[in-house]
């Protein structure tokens, strides 16, 4: 009777592995490359394990598969120019999945992982720069957004003034009779009736 496959799989191992290996580089046991990176004068060498650089870069792959023999206990590799800090960036993902920088450096880490051909590091690279983006118009929309509301706010106290304003006129002209003024029938009588005026003139003629 036949029984049923299970599968077993590690969560832990990839991680572990990893960690082991950049472990060995750091302490420089099983290297087998030496890359010498050099920009403006500035020169360093790196060993490293050609599996994990041909594993994670297509161009140490395509190095490694077209060599012709080994020069020696080490195969050298020379870049020029790769700064120095950003190759050791480089290193440091490729053997651990993640590395920190500064701000301005994302650029330089995308142009060093198109140039080695790490698609990993690029991808990351271009998630990043994204999210530094869309953070940038978010703060820009907020800006813009408290300077209108501060607008709206300076706006308003001149509106209710204006509303109050109408509505003192509109009392006034409440309290004010229709007619001008100058009509008879607003003028001080002191006393004597209108018709005073024309029974004079009748008395006159």
């Amino acid at each position: 009777m036949e029984s049923n496959a299970v599968l077993l799989e590690s969560k832990s191992s990839p991680i572990n592995l990893l960690n082991e290996m950049h472990q060995l580089r750091l302490l420089g046991h099983l290297c087998d490359v030496t890359v010498s990176v050099e920009y403006q004068g500035v020169r360093a060498e790196f060993v490293a394990h050609k599996a994990v650089l041909a594993a994670t870069s297509k161009f140490f792959k395509e190095v490694f598969l077209n060599e012709k023999g080994m020069d020696g206990p080490r195969t050298n590799v020379f870049l020029n120019e790769v700064q120095v800090a950003d190759f050791a960036s480089f290193l440091e993902f490729v053997y651990t999945a993640k590395v920190e920088v500064e701000e301005d450096r994302v650029q330089r880490m995308l142009e060093i992982a198109e140039k080695l051909k790490c698609l990993d590091l690029s991808e990351t690279c271009f998630q990043l720069k994204k999210q530094m983006l869309e953070s940038v118009l978010l703060e820009l929309q907020n800006f813009s957004e408290s300077q209108n509301s501060e607008e709206e706010s300076t706006t308003q106290p001149s509106i209710l003034f204006e509303s109050k304003a109408a509505a003192v006129a509109e009392a006034d002209r409440a309290d004010c009779p229709l007619d001008p003024p100058d009509s008879p029938v607003d003028r001080p009588s002191n006393g004597v009736s209108p018709e005073m005026p024309a029974t004079k003139s009748k008395e006159k003629m």
